[in-house]
């Protein structure tokens, strides 16, 4: 399982697969969305504005599965 770190409470579908890789801009995961089976959380998802949140896991039809951590704190 991939982790990806996000350093806010929240991340949208779309900017979350930008992130991790799996499309190159945010204009592709509509399109990314309704040719490949993804699920959050176990719940089949094709909205690419759902809210994601620490600790969401997100399957991906044929590129694998990715769990939303948190960015660690810089140490002062």
């Amino acid at each position: 399982m991939n982790e990806i770190e996000i350093n806010t409470e929240m991340i949208q579908l779309g900017k979350f697969l930008q992130i991790a890789g799996v499309i190159e801009t945010g204009g592709m995961a509509k399109w990314f969305l309704s040719e490949f089976a993804v699920t959050v959380n176990g719940e089949e998802e094709s909205r690419r504005g759902r809210k994601l949140t620490i600790g969401d896991v997100i399957e991906i039809e044929e590129v694998g599965t990715f769990k939303v951590v948190p960015e660690p704190e810089e140490l002062d």
